[in-house]
């Protein structure tokens, strides 16, 4: 790397010794690379806390450094400065004082944005330095206030001619965008674009409950699959046959969301479903997902094995995917070999040889791994056993010196061994193959904000399945809604049923015992179940017994 002569608030970070000049030096190219200002670059990258930064250019260049949480941003003029510049240059206008506007800034020297936003609004501008981590999250919230609302969009027909179809396209690529970035801040999981013969909608999946968000004008829903499918690179000239598609989204210079599309022709059009697929999920890390202290242990054991089956079960949307992402980001390593066969691949993992399975072409899991065998590999996944000889394949792989991950759509551990059982695999080799399985579902978090204690008898409580020693010193919570949350709950959180293949289950799998008997194992070796797995959140005010009733049973 060409060394770069380091000028203003990058030198004097390194005199004060707050970041090395390498660094320094590698941030200030990233950082150009990426078009994005360095004091952002550093903090987004936590190499330097933003309130040393603030203090460093404070000093550097004689500026008082403002307090930005004092100040109340309704205070901010609305309209005076467009907010792509607010965006672009990372500035926040905060006031104007006749023909002056005073600029928040992280970086005094970022004189093009003064210079920007004078040429744009007509008026001498004045830089105020603050905090780098505080403006972040005040544009944030500026932007959000003052973007044009969905509503906006709900008379984008009026005075349109129906019969001629010639409408404005301008209003919607307004909305459909609007729709894609509404659903990333309420952290939708899908969106729907759903035609009907009256009428059209729109909805999200919040926390796995769809809702429905608003109902544009019929008369537009062709020209709303259009947009899409343009976004999604599909042909937009067919309409009889489901297609599938793509759509990348970069938000910011860090961060970018892709959607996983697919338009399905019913009676009155084609509805369109857009899987969100957020890399940072992925990024989590495993104490993020909801797993017991015990059960995280019996994974991270697992994983460090240097063969052996990891198996993920449960229903679509219960976060499998998110869980072999975890373990793949914890054994990504530039010592081993990591390949992935994913129907289709949902998150880009830098390092980690990803395969998107195309049946169509005779790329079918099966001959993936056959492959995969072939090129060296230390850790394999497989996004889903369907058949018998994948099933074989992946336990092959299992019992020569591979660690293998992969899924299967059953609700428990146990079903899971009698399912590869009446797939044909015979029982010794699932007994010597498989180390750990892992039955999960997703539960909504009660809002910290608004929860407030439930007032159930203890009674109806040990009936749930609650014992005696969990009740001590527990207060349940239940879920009230606030303008922070949806109905009471907001994010949510794993419940966990983490089975390890012990002597005594292999024993009863090598016998050919059914799922109640393997069940029963497991119990007896200490592992909870996922009601009694939900029961322990529900004891830590973590979920609501209402929802434990959701996403368990008996």
């Amino acid at each position: 790397m060409n060394a770069i002569p380091l000028s203003g608030l990058a030198r004097r970070l390194v005199k004060d010794k707050l970041i090395s000049e390498e660094v320094a030096q590698q941030a200030y190219q990233d950082a150009s690379a990426e078009k994005s200002p360095f004091v952002s670059y550093i903090v987004a990258n936590n190499l330097c806390p933003s309130s040393a930064i603030a203090r460093a250019a404070s000093d550097e260049f004689g500026t008082p450094l403002f307090n930005l949480s004092a100040f109340n941003m309704e205070m901010a003029p609305k309209d005076l400065v467009d907010l792509k510049l607010v965006s672009q240059h990372h500035t926040l206008p905060l006031y104007r004082r006749g023909n002056r506007l005073y600029i928040a800034v992280s970086d005094p020297t970022n004189l093009r944005a003064l210079d920007e936003i004078k040429f744009h609004t007509g008026i001498n501008t004045d830089a105020i330095l603050v905090e780098e981590g505080l403006l972040a999250e005040a544009i944030t919230k500026f932007v959000e206030a003052n973007d044009e609302p969905l509503g906006g969009f709900t008379d984008m027909d009026d005075g349109l001619d129906d019969q001629n179809g010639d409408i404005d396209e301008t209003p919607i690529v307004r909305f459909v965008n609007k729709v894609l970035i509404d659903a990333i801040k309420m952290g939708a999981s899908d969106i729907h674009f759903e035609p009907y013969e009256k009428s059209y909608r729109v909805r999200f999946r919040t926390d796995g409950i769809l809702q429905e968000i608003t109902r544009p004008p019929l008369n537009i829903a062709g020209r709303l699959a259009a947009r899409l499918k343009v976004m999604s690179q599909m042909d937009i000239s067919e309409r009889r046959v489901p297609q599938d598609g793509r759509i990348k989204m970069k938000l910011s210079k860090n961060r970018a969301i892709d959607f996983r599309v697919n338009t399905l022709p019913t009676l009155f059009g084609e509805k369109i479903v857009l899987r969100i697929l957020d890399p940072s999920s992925a990024q989590m890390g495993i104490d993020m997902l909801g797993y017991e202290a015990v059960q995280k242990d019996m994974f991270m054991h697992a994983l460090q094995q240097p063969q052996g089956m990891i198996l993920v079960t449960g229903p679509t949307g219960s976060g499998k995917t998110v869980s072999l992402y975890t373990g793949l980001n914890i054994l990504n390593e530039p010592t081993v070999n990591i390949s992935t066969a994913e129907d289709p691949v949902e998150i880009n993992l830098e390092g980690i040889n990803q395969c998107h399975v195309n049946p169509k072409v005779g790329l079918t899991f099966a001959n993936a791994l056959r492959s995969f065998l072939r090129q060296d590999p230390d850790i394999i996944m497989v996004g889903e056993i369907r058949d018998l000889e994948t099933a074989e394949i992946s336990i092959k792989a299992a019992q020569t010196g591979h660690m293998v991950m992969s899924t299967l759509h059953t609700n428990s551990a146990a079903e899971t061994i009698t399912r590869l059982m009446n797939m044909g695999v015979p029982s010794f080799n699932i007994a010597t193959s498989v180390s750990l399985i892992i039955a999960q579902r997703l539960a909504r978090r009660l809002c910290t904000q608004c929860a407030e204690p439930a007032d159930i008898p203890k009674e109806v409580l040990i009936e749930e399945g609650f014992t005696e020693e969990m009740l001590k010193d527990t207060t349940l919570m239940k879920p009230v809604g606030c303008s922070k949350c949806s109905n009471g709950c907001k994010g949510r959180v794993g419940i966990y049923e983490v089975v390890r293949i012990t002597p005594d289950i292999s024993r009863i799998i090598m016998e050919g015992g059914n799922s109640i008997e393997i069940d029963d194992a497991a119990r007896a070796e200490g592992f909870n179940n996922l009601r009694k797995s939900a029961l322990v959140k529900a004891a830590k005010g973590l979920i609501s017994l209402e929802e434990v009733n959701r996403v368990t049973k008996d």
